[in-house]
Order: structure tokens, then C-alpha cells, then sequence
């Protein structure tokens, strides 16, 4: 039994560079005579223009692909993301589930203030804290037993799996463009430079970091526009 308050967000493969865009954008007045090259500093101005004024095909010339591990809820929050995105999960219909569950660290805030529309998220209090991990440590624990002694009758993993809860870890590899990736971010992340803000969950948001971390470190330049234009996806 292992319990977790991480998640894992690994880069799998890329065809992602500033280059990319520059190329498909070029095509629009170069016509055939548009060639691939490296991006250069000279192109940061091209790739800002596109992005702020949000002509945004050329940033869909682009690939990642990323293995993600996260909690079940986490996941179908995740998978609500379809424009641009691919996906393939391991199923719980053909291999027996690990028993890996997600229980929050010391410094998840766990109480909400606030009315519906306009809330917040805040610290708990001691004693809210022993309860949400023990209680989470507990329930995934009998949960897990009641799933394994099922598949020890030969009950089918289809059926056995109904007894686990969300918070079991699940994995996926999940591919997208630079575009959706970006779109991914501006509703994922919650920053101070955001154009519109947004209020994601905690758990989501760890992934996005992660996500973000690999866009900027693979494409700079078009990173660099998407922070200095309030990340919002061209």
C-alpha cells in the first residue's frame, strides 16, 4: 500500500520548438519560400505579434506527448481538455489496479469560504487535517482489501474495480499542441498576470506545473509571449 500527495508528469517525446511556429506563419506571405530554420531572437517579436494578436494556427505545429500519473479525480478533470488533446489510459478492465492512493500534504488547504462563484481556499485547522489523511489512509485501505479479495474470487476486474475509490492512481499518456497546451494552462494555473483569472483545483494545478515546466523549457521564446500576454491562448 503506498499513498501519495505528488504527481508525476513526465515529457515522452517532442516535435516542439519556436521554429515550428515561425515556419507555419511564414508560409501566409512566403508562400513555397518558407523555410524551416532555427529560432533566433529576431523571431521572439514575430512569435509575440502572433500570440497578442491571436493568430493562432502556427502554434498547432507542434507535438508533446507526456506520461502523467495522478488520482482518478484528477484525471477526468484532466480529460475534460478534448480540442487538441489525445489520450490513452490503463484500464482497470484488463490489469489489477496498484494500490498507489492519493492523500493531500500538511499544506493542501482543505477549507472553503465563501459563496458559490466568489470562494477561497484556506488552511484547516489540526484537527481537519488528522481526519482527512486518516480517514482517506483508512477507507483506501479496506477499499483496496475488499478489491483484492474480490479478484481472489474470481470476480471479473471490471466489477471489482467499483469498490476503489477516486482517489487511486491512474495513468495516461496524454499528447497535445502547443496551442491546447496553452489553452491547458491559462484554466489550469491560477497567476497574478493572468488576463482572466482562474480558480483550479490544487491537484490539477500540480500537474500543470509540471506540464508548464517542460512548454517552457522546449519553446521559449513562445512561452516567454504567452507570460507577457497575460496567458491567454492565441
Amino acid at each position: 500500500m503506498e499513498f501519495r500527495s505528488s504527481m508525476t508528469v513526465q515529457m515522452i517525446k517532442h516535435a516542439a520548438e519556436d521554429a515550428d511556429v515561425t515556419f507555419a506563419a511564414r508560409v501566409s506571405t512566403q508562400g513555397g519560400e518558407s523555410r524551416f530554420n532555427e529560432a533566433t531572437e529576431k523571431d521572439a517579436g514575430l512569435i509575440n505579434y502572433l500570440m497578442r494578436d491571436r493568430h493562432g494556427s502556427p502554434f498547432e505545429h507542434t507535438s508533446f506527448t507526456f506520461y502523467v500519473e495522478t488520482p482518478i479525480f484528477v484525471a477526468r478533470e484532466f480529460f475534460r481538455h478534448r480540442t487538441g488533446w489525445s489520450y490513452n489510459e490503463e484500464s482497470g478492465r484488463y490489469k489489477e489496479l496498484a494500490p498507489v492512493f492519493y492523500v493531500p500534504a500538511d499544506g493542501r488547504p482543505l477549507r472553503q469560504v465563501g459563496k458559490p462563484g466568489a470562494y477561497s481556499f484556506i488552511q484547516g485547522d489540526c484537527k481537519q487535517k488528522v481526519a482527512v489523511q486518516g480517514d482517506l489512509r483508512r477507507i483506501s485501505t479496506e477499499a483496496y482489501e475488499t478489491y483484492t479479495r474480490l479478484l481472489d474470487l474470481d470476480v471479473a476486474r471490471e466489477v471489482a474495480r467499483m469498490v476503489l475509490p477516486v482517489n487511486i492512481y491512474t495513468s495516461f499518456y496524454a499528447t497535445c499542441n502547443a496551442r491546447s497546451l496553452m489553452h491547458f494552462l491559462g484554466l489550469r494555473t491560477s497567476r497574478t498576470n493572468a488576463r482572466f483569472p482562474s480558480f483550479p483545483q490544487h491537484e490539477i494545478e500540480m500537474v500543470a506545473e509540471g506540464l508548464e515546466t517542460e512548454f517552457a523549457r522546449y519553446m521559449p521564446l513562445t512561452y516567454a509571449a504567452f507570460e507577457a500576454n497575460g496567458r491567454v491562448a492565441p
